[in-house]
């Protein structure tokens, strides 16, 4: 555990050493947080703070990988050959929201990244990574099963659009979540710590190393991105943590445990789910003040530390449940 906690400190030092440099270049470049009209007056005073700041964490997890990989690849070469594709599926979604990003703010177009696009290019990476995990290096389809504590065998057939579903709705769901200073990064940082404590109960060093460093860089960006924040991570940042997260999970056969560690993520999403059916329902009545779930707090007179500490203890207790429930 001792190089473990080493990559942390480095993929930490490295994020926030990255951060002091590239948000100034973010600011010169204007390219600004576009805050919705109808959203919170609070947010507001937002508009303009850098944004696409998840370019930061990914060059944090970048070097971090390298560390790692580099730190291994003579000791347990198996260990150093599994962390590289891990990376490359993360910068891989961190892509897509690259391009949505970049097409929002230094395009200016308003729209960015048509959705269907955008789900089309999350579907290509989800469809990669699950090839990886059944032909690369034939994980099986065994998925454990929370309190019941055991596994279970789901045919192929199955199994492939099942990964599929999870990467795609965590993804969207951690994306969703971003929307309070400092609430995603949070989050993502207190579940990518739940998985890494359960791969190293299981002994999963690529993972433990890779979860560290996440961590890490999740922490580094958190200094700059806490409120008020001086940069925004952006759909890059967002769609990098989802997808590292839902990867991480079903590399160690646990997509059904973020049921319970991404709980918070869930009902951001559900949230968006039940107001825009109530609202089609109703003939235009609104079921919460406003969706994802964090505005509606925000708008019942929650400040947004609060928000975000009520969810990240909410997140950190059901984790804690989760270790039970393995």
């Amino acid at each position: 555990m001792y190089f473990q906690t080493r990559i942390l400190f480095v993929s930490f030092i490295a994020t926030v050493i990255i951060s002091i440099f590239i948000i100034p270049i973010l600011k010169k470049l204007k390219v600004g947080q576009i805050e919705r009209d109808d959203g919170p007056e609070s947010h507001f005073k937002k508009q303009g703070t850098p944004t696409m700041g998840g370019i930061i964490i990914a060059i944090g997890i970048i070097i971090g990988t390298i560390g790692g990989y580099i730190y291994y690849s003579s000791r347990e070469p198996e260990v150093a050959k599994n962390i590289l594709p891990l990376l490359f599926i993360t910068i891989g979604f961190g892509i897509i929201g690259f391009i949505d990003d970049f097409k929002k703010l230094v395009l200016k177009d308003t729209k960015g990244l048509k959705p269907a696009y955008k789900m089309l290019g999350l579907l290509v990476i989800s469809v990669i990574y699950t090839l990886y995990l059944t032909k690369g290096i034939n994980l099986g389809t065994e998925t454990f099963i929370p309190f019941v504590k055991n596994y279970v065998v789901l045919p192929m057939s199955l199994y492939i659009p099942f990964v599929i579903f999870v990467m795609l709705g965590t993804t969207n769901a951690v994306n969703l979540t971003d929307g309070i200073d400092g609430l995603s990064t949070s989050i993502s940082a207190i579940i990518t710590t739940c998985l890494t404590v359960i791969a190293i109960i299981l002994d999963i060093k690529e993972i433990i190393v890779f979860g560290s460093i996440i961590v890490g860089a999740c922490l580094g960006f958190l200094i700059f991105n806490l409120n008020t924040a001086k940069v925004f991570m952006g759909d890059t940042g967002s769609l990098l943590l989802g997808g590292v997260i839902s990867a991480i999970a079903l590399y160690i056969k646990m997509p059904l445990i973020l049921l319970i560690i991404a709980l918070i993520p869930v009902l951001e999403t559900l949230s968006v789910v039940l107001q825009v059916v109530y609202f089609k329902k109703t003939g235009g009545k609104r079921l919460l003040k406003m969706a994802p779930l964090h505005h509606h707090f925000e708008l019942s007179g929650w400040k947004e530390n609060k928000v975000v500490s009520v969810f990240c203890i909410i997140t950190l207790l059901l984790c804690i449940i989760a270790l039970f429930a393995i």
